[in-house]
């Protein structure tokens, strides 16, 4: 490794982390110059604050959690699109439908026999996860705040919360949601896909630092995450995906599990999925206000073009060959 710049690069098992996890297995960030250390994290808490404190150089990052940070760190490379789901219970399951048809009801008749009221999971307040949930519960006539409680979970843990009874449903990434139907626990209610088709989810979080002081080093992990990104969405290379993620120092899922996970519309590279969209940035910080987490008035222009960058997306991919195939 002599010679090779190093970085370290946080990642939560999820299969979204696939990009950093391919490169990794595949020599890319060598092919680029760079020793890159990959370190599996137990929350998305922990992988905000040794970003934000530099104890990380990198991380696949929820998208909003880069935008919450405001301009101390940077969002230079979208990692996945689609992918996530809403789970519920068994016992749930039965009785509300796609669109939460039937949920209100359910929380009426359970306010009024003293019962007490739902669980939904979400991985962390800044995430798709909580708006994508949050939004598909208030279209069913339920207030997210009010009529049913909403706690926060990392990934791994989603599948035991439920195994003990102590959440009726969550919002999570894949491959969790194929894990908890698998062991019977649940059923896949609602994919992300079909509540926001092509919707945002992960980004490659680096602080603002790295871009200023190491641009080179940026660049080339750029490059390599694209690449790595361009080779998890080849059908060729779905079976060789598969096992990289299932290995226990990644996601450490069922291959199974994992293979039903791809199979629900994730995009890592294609169509431009790598390229952190403007848009994408300016429909999370409105969901942001509407959820409370910033206030009205803020400005949400300036707050996305401080922390989605395309432009350096572009540096680097225009550099590689590897452009928005």
């Amino acid at each position: 490794m002599s010679g090779l710049s190093e970085l370290r690069l946080g990642f939560i098992p999820l299969t979204d982390c696939a990009p950093l996890a391919v490169a990794a297995t595949l020599g890319f960030f060598e092919d680029e110059g760079l020793a890159v250390e990959l370190v599996r994290e137990a929350s998305w808490a922990t992988i905000r604050d040794k970003v934000a404190v530099g104890a990380l150089d990198g991380a696949h990052m929820l998208a909003p959690m880069a935008l919450a940070a405001g301009s101390a760190i940077l969002a230079p490379l979208a990692l996945n699109r689609n992918g996530a789901a809403i789970t519920v219970s068994a016992a749930l399951a039965g009785t509300i439908g796609l669109k939460g048809e039937g949920l209100a009801e359910v929380v009426a008749a359970r306010r009024a026999s003293g019962r007490g009221t739902l669980t939904f999971a979400m991985v962390f307040p800044e995430s798709m996860h909580n708006y994508l949930l949050r939004d598909w519960l208030a279209a069913a006539g339920i207030d997210p705040d009010r009529d049913v409680r909403l706690v926060v979970i990392p990934p791994p843990r989603m599948v035991e919360r439920m195994r003990a009874g102590e959440v009726d449903g969550f919002c999570v990434g894949a491959p969790w949601n194929a894990v908890a139907e698998a062991e019977g626990l649940g059923r896949i209610l609602v994919t992300a896909s079909q509540l926001l088709p092509g919707g945002p989810d992960k980004v490659l979080g680096v602080p603002a630092t790295l871009a200023e002081q190491r641009p080179d080093d940026l660049r080339a992990c750029l490059r390599a995450v694209i690449r790595g990104a361009a080779w998890a969405d080849d059908p060729v290379n779905r079976e060789d995906l598969i096992a990289i993620l299932a290995r226990p120092d990644v996601v450490g899922a069922a291959p199974a599990a994992i293979a039903r996970a791809l199979a629900n519309e994730i995009v890592f590279h294609r169509d431009g999925a790598s390229l952190p969209r403007r848009e994408d940035g300016l429909w999370m910080a409105s969901r942001m206000v509407r959820w409370g987490q910033l206030r009205a008035g803020v400005d949400l222009d300036a707050l996305v073009d401080r922390v989605y960058r395309p432009d350096l997306y572009r540096d680097a991919a225009e550099i590689s060959g590897h452009l928005l195939a």
